[in-house]
């Protein structure tokens, strides 16, 4: 059924308009919210169940914005280089958070939601800064600054602007951890933890959070914000003498790289990011294969993990 035309349109409207007054989004409004057409999101609803709207006594479909923003998850997988007959194992794994509670996180989250929007870098600095001020390094990862680049790569999906946002943004930020972590580690001795980012996508910002909590855990930490190739990576830990490796891979990898690429470093290797819900049975079976290979969905789990590993 086609739902943006109808036999009799002043009832389709008076339809329409009544779900609207309860919170229910038309096909043709979801569209415009998500950037994704109706002949897609049909397709999403018959072929894979990404997505289950109500229907109206005609049989048209009807979405919430819980919808709406589980369209946005499923943008953001398929952007990572997700098949889409793989996101739904990976929205449903992900934990069922409830409607967002309006605390002191919360407001701050939106208020620099805003600050950014309007590129007001001082802003988006000195609210940081006042953050960092009262509150330890995983409890602002955790409570604020995770959950901001949720909400973020969500609010960007298919708006006008997003890509201005999304570099001013990851710029700041990639400009406000390096200048911590290259202070810290003029006051550190010791061998390095090596980061990589190992993907194409550059100011990765969960390499930089990684990165600012391993560094306040009284760790160097040398940040190579661009893959290598895997000879070179071997050199780089040789020459850094570095006592572990981090690979951030926030979109899908070549796995059949990856013997060749950490295979013979003889120091712990840990693969952090999207990648691990991407692959998680080629990269448990990958941890077998090569040894002191560890893996961490996340900043804060790769964290705990290299602390377990006595890395930190």
């Amino acid at each position: 059924m086609n739902d943006s035309t109808f036999d009799d349109p002043d009832a389709a409207a008076s339809e329409s308009d009544r779900a609207h007054g309860q919170g229910w989004l038309p096909i043709r409004e979801v569209t415009r919210q998500t950037g994704v057409n109706a002949v897609t999101l049909r397709a999403w609803e018959r072929r894979y169940g990404l997505i289950v709207p109500q229907r109206t006594a005609k049989g048209h479909r009807l979405f919430s914005n819980e919808h709406v923003q589980r369209i946005l998850k499923i943008l953001t997988w398929l952007n990572r280089g997700v098949a889409v007959s793989q996101v739904k194992h990976l929205l449903d794994a992900e934990p069922a958070l409830g409607e967002a509670p309006h605390n002191d996180w919360h407001l701050q989250r939106q208020s620099l939601i805003q600050a950014i929007g309007q590129l007001a870098e001082r802003q988006v600095d000195e609210s940081v800064n006042q953050a960092m001020a009262l509150y330890p390094p995983r409890t602002l990862c955790e409570h604020l600054l995770l959950p901001l680049l949720d909400e973020l790569e969500q609010r960007w999906q298919g708006r006008f602007g997003m890509q201005m946002e999304r570099v001013f943004f990851h710029s700041w930020l990639r400009s406000k951890f390096a200048v911590r972590v290259y202070h810290n580690n003029r006051q550190l001795q010791g061998a390095p933890l090596l980061l990589i980012n190992h993907s194409d996508l550059p100011l990765e910002p969960h390499l930089w959070l990684c990165a600012w909590l391993i560094s306040n855990s009284d760790c160097p930490v040398a940040v190579f914000d661009w893959p290598l190739p895997p000879g070179e990576l071997a050199l780089a830990v040789e020459r850094l003498q570095a006592r572990g490796v981090l690979l951030y891979a926030s979109q899908s990898i070549n796995l059949r790289q990856l013997p060749r690429l950490l295979g013979g470093l003889e120091r712990p290797a840990l693969i952090v990011g999207p990648a691990v819900s991407i692959h998680p049975a080629e990269l448990a079976i990958c941890t077998n294969q090569i040894a002191n290979l560890h893996l961490a969905a996340d900043p804060l789990s790769a964290h705990q993990a290299l602390t377990g590993l006595g890395l930190l």
